[in-house]
């Protein structure tokens, strides 16, 4: 009879290991199921570079990503000082750097390169395909986005970004920005349901008005399951196969006391 409630025991906790390490590879697997290229626009046809990019401008490429529309990368610190090549002149945006006591960082709160999508003059959405998709399956793209204007331009301006997923679009509110102004970086969160495996990922500038350049500038894109379980960390499940070793060995030695 003890032979027998050692071993039902055994098999309970073996079988909770197991369902265990499964639940975790399986969040991992699927936290990382969803791909998208290049998502903080840190990989540069010519890294360091501050220029136009794409169809417009091919010297300069944001790997992962096209575009046919009239769009900068800038690296830190640039746009207000050394600014970007572009296909007519070097461009800036208003900042500190270059008259503009407006607060525009560096940087994003994402750190490194950001992107400015001119929203009145040739414009252009920039995207990609996303892959490991699941139909049906929910997804949060998340970004960060902000309002600016290029430099030696003014006039109150607006901007607004253009997300979409495949066939579904949804739109940041309208941000109003002062002549010469910086709207300050903020983070969106927009819930897509997939109808394929792999959908085209695309933010399209819009502004106005047209002759005074309204920028929006983006930063941080991820796409990640709505629905994702935390994910493990590998000291926590490292942590969890020793405890269960360690009941393990307690009901042995309890059943070996017993048959003593």
């Amino acid at each position: 009879m003890k032979s027998f409630l050692s071993a039902c025991l055994l098999r309970h906790r073996k079988t909770a290991f197991t369902a265990l390490v499964l639940a975790a590879m399986t969040s991992l697997a699927h936290a990382s199921s969803i791909v998208v290229t290049n998502g903080s626009f840190e990989t540069l046809l010519e890294p360091g570079v501050s220029s136009e990019f794409g169809g417009l401008f091919s010297s300069q490429q944001v790997v992962g990503w096209t575009t046919s529309g009239y769009n900068y990368v800038f690296t830190p610190g640039t746009a207000d000082s050394s600014g970007a090549v572009g296909q007519y002149q070097t461009e800036q945006l208003w900042g500190p750097g270059d008259g503009s006591n407006n607060g525009l960082p560096a940087t994003s709160p994402d750190g490194g390169n950001y992107l400015a999508l001119d929203g009145a003059f040739d414009v252009g959405a920039v995207s990609q395909t996303v892959t490991g998709l699941t139909p049906g399956a929910a997804v949060n793209v998340t970004f960060y986005f902000a309002g600016a204007q290029q430099q030696g331009y003014t006039g109150i301006n607006t901007e607004q970004l253009e997300v979409s997923l495949g066939d579904a679009n949804q739109f940041t509110p309208v941000v109003t920005n002062a002549s010469e102004g910086f709207t300050g970086w903020e983070k969106y969160t927009f819930t897509y349901t997939p109808t394929s495996s792999s959908e085209v990922l695309s933010f399209l500038a819009i502004g106005t008005p047209a002759g005074q350049p309204p920028m929006s500038l983006l930063d941080g894109v991820t796409v990640t399951p709505q629905s994702a379980p935390p994910v493990p960390e590998p000291s926590s499940i490292a942590l969890l196969m020793t405890g269960f070793a360690g009941i393990g060995g307690m009901v042995r030695m309890r059943f070996k006391k017993a048959g003593n």
